[in-house]
């Protein structure tokens, strides 16, 4: 299923979006926000799946982030040997490099990535697949570590260079307002069997920036969500950013940053295009 968070005639609701319309499974009694749902558990899910009505045309909708309110977006970085192999770097991490977005970053597909000139002028785009945690996962084996997610949606981990590169650490220059893109539908996890084989790529303005694949994860899914949660706990609806490939705008030469008027889109194979315009504030 691909589910989705919707505004229609003044109200918020949760749905099931099958080609261009969605099932409304909060006018059907189900649940109000993703979050509920997803703390639902597996019942909740398969109810969602018997609906059929009440319906809308997405036309008469406006999506919004899948899941706005997470408690947390913890954040991979380093994480793909092609993204390794254009910095030069020359040994490769042995264990997830780990930073964390805020949630107060989080928009959905067609809102504008925003950003002061006077604060940051090098703002860069990154392809990532977003992880949905399903269930609290505390101290979890690798083996059962994907029975703990809920779903995967392309995730765009926009990135102020000049503010992550001198503030030494990288929270601040990643958690502006509205440097976490998200959408435009969860796909839930029974849809793909492995998150290891999935292209990712990213367009600006329609140009391929990059074109790479899952599989050149260093840390795979079912690693991460182990490795975190032997950390901390991961809640229902968490989001794990698992990193970006090669082609981000920072290391191009020459360097390419986004512009006030531009569109990022950010496609993943079986989870959709996530589209969004930039806009300069201030």
């Amino acid at each position: 299923m691909k589910l989705v968070t919707f505004e229609a005639a003044g109200r918020r609701g949760i749905g099931v979006l099958k080609n261009e319309l969605i099932i409304d499974l909060t006018a059907a009694g189900l649940a109000s926000s993703m979050r509920e749902l997803i703390s639902a558990g597996p019942e909740a899910l398969e109810a969602a799946a018997r609906i059929e009505s009440p319906i809308l045309s997405i036309t008469n909708a406006r999506l919004l982030a899948p899941i706005p309110d997470p408690q947390k977006v913890v954040a991979i970085g380093l994480n793909y040997m092609d993204h390794i192999r254009e910095q030069n770097i020359a040994s490769v991490p042995t264990n997830p490099i780990v930073f964390a977005k805020f949630p107060s970053s989080i928009i959905g597909p067609d809102e504008a990535i925003e950003f002061d000139p006077k604060l940051t002028n090098q703002v860069d785009w990154e392809a990532e697949l977003g992880v949905i945690i399903g269930k609290r996962a505390r101290r979890v084996s690798r083996d059962e570590a994907l029975s703990y997610v809920f779903g995967y949606t392309p995730l765009n981990d926009v990135s102020a260079r000049d503010l992550q590169f001198g503030d030494k650490q990288w929270v601040r220059g990643k958690s502006l307002d509205t440097f976490c893109p998200i959408g435009p539908a969860i796909t839930t996890a029974d849809e793909i069997p492995n998150p290891q084989a999935l292209r990712i790529c990213s367009r600006v303005n329609g140009a391929m920036m990059q074109n790479s694949t899952t599989a050149e994860m260093i840390f795979p899914v079912d690693e991460l969500v182990a490795y975190l949660s032997n950390a901390f706990t991961l809640e229902p609806g968490d989001i794990i950013a698992t990193g970006t490939p090669d082609g981000v705008g920072v290391f191009r030469n020459p360097k390419v940053f986004l512009q006030n008027g531009d569109r990022v889109e950010i496609e993943i194979e079986k989870l959709g295009v996530l589209s969004n315009p930039v806009r300069t504030i201030g």
